[in-house]
């Protein structure tokens, strides 16, 4: 279980120091138990240089393979804890930005499995995504991907989304179908403001293209609702996943699919000091929907 779990962390994170920091484990115990795994597998998972990490073909199918049944292993796990101790009280989940429908169902498998415990929502602000976790206002925070938080834990990543730019109804681009990701070369982006760490802020808000083009800077905001004003008023661009933009569809603003970016991602994160049998139970609920929602999509 140590070495799958140890490869379900680096295909995420693809870099042996940051997956020694969520692990909790040295380096060399990451490369130990990812060699462990391809000796019991019989090939190469990762291929692994000097300026880059990537799975390999047959990393790649097993991945895809081991995400769905570790989610229900896990969730196996946890249930049989939660019979044993009982899941009680209230569990408290922030989340900054939208709880969508695919969210809310998770909420409310939880608390069908766990009907003596009472889920407490929590809205965080968009500029500070970890605060309340690490101030103990919350047990576990839902959050948009990329987390490099040392002192924190992450769990699976989730609800992947393709990118839009959401712009003024009467922006020149706004009636175009589609755009690629070099168009945002042209358009100043909506970013946020501190204290969310840096790399959080530059990569809902890039500053340069992948080839390398800079991307002007636009307003910066606190909150989702002062982003998408930002935007209505015309003061720029503001990248947002797909089913984020559904949800706050309005008749001032118009949202257009970006190609050749990354999807977005969730990813529920909490404080390893913190952890209890309640944030425990609804992970592995978390990370069973999850899997069973990456499995339909492939078949």
């Amino acid at each position: 279980m140590r070495e799958l779990e140890c490869f379900l962390v680096l295909s995420e994170e693809l870099h042996f120091g940051r997956a020694a920091e969520r692990l909790y484990l040295s380096q060399g115990r990451v490369s130990q138990l990812l060699r462990a795994l391809e000796t019991r597998i019989g090939g190469r998972l990762l291929e692994r240089t000097s300026r880059r990490v990537a799975l390999t073909p047959l990393g790649e199918r097993f991945l895809a393979e081991l995400r769905p049944a570790y989610a229900a292993l896990s969730a196996a796990v946890a249930g049989a804890r939660s019979d044993a101790r009982g899941v009680t009280g209230v569990l408290r989940i922030g989340f900054a930005g939208t709880l969508d429908e695919e969210l809310m169902r998770v909420v409310a498998s939880f608390g069908e499995a766990h009907p003596d415990c009472r889920t407490h929502i929590v809205e965080l602000p968009l500029s500070d995504p970890f605060g309340a976790v690490r101030g103990g206002d919350v047990d576990g925070a839902i959050v948009l991907t990329p987390v490099r938080e040392p002192d924190l834990v992450s769990g699976p990543v989730f609800s992947r989304h393709p990118p839009v730019l959401v712009l003024a109804a009467g922006h020149p681009l706004a009636a175009r179908c589609s755009l690629d990701a070099g168009d945002l070369a042209g358009v100043p982006l909506v970013g946020v403001t501190e204290p969310a760490p840096r790399y959080w802020r530059e990569a809902q808000a890039p500053t340069a293209t992948s080839a390398g083009r800079p991307i002007p800077r636009g307003p910066l905001s606190a909150t989702l609702q002062e982003a998408l004003t930002s935007a209505a008023l015309g003061h720029g661009g503001l990248l947002l996943c797909a089913a984020t933009a559904r949800h706050h569809r309005r008749d001032d603003l118009a949202a257009v699919p970006v190609t050749g970016m990354p999807d977005s991602a969730l990813t529920l994160v909490w404080h390893p000091d913190a952890v209890t049998a309640r944030l425990r139970a609804f992970a592995a609920v978390l990370g069973a929907h999850s899997g069973a929602v990456a499995a339909r999509r492939r078949t």
